[in-house]
């Protein structure tokens, strides 16, 4: 038979950066760690690795499955409301000079 589908296993950042985190301060090995945890070895490895680029980089740690970071959502959310209150002021002034017409 074939592989069955197992549901995908979700990790809060909470949990990965205390995962990463033990692993950091070298008690044990990585591989009792995520043994303890209940996590593949390599996944682990990939948390540490993910946790280290973003500290070259000076973004967050584990951005999430694919989904807006709460940075670009709240940013996006003011644009989008500037933007309407710019829409509203020139459908006002579009009615403004509709009224006045030709001189």
């Amino acid at each position: 038979m074939g592989k069955q589908n197992k549901a995908r296993r979700v990790y809060t950042r909470e949990f990965k950066a205390e995962a990463v985190a033990l692993a950091g301060k070298h008690e044990k090995p990585a591989r009792q760690i995520a043994l303890d945890l209940g996590i593949n070895e390599n996944q682990l490895y990939r948390w540490i690795q993910q946790s280290r680029e973003a500290g070259d980089t000076g973004r967050t740690p584990f951005p999430g499955h694919g989904r807006p970071r709460d940075e670009e959502l709240a940013r996006l959310r003011k644009e989008n409301k500037a933007l309407r209150e710019a829409n509203e002021i020139l459908k006002k002034a579009a009615v403004i000079f509709a009224q006045e017409g030709p001189r």
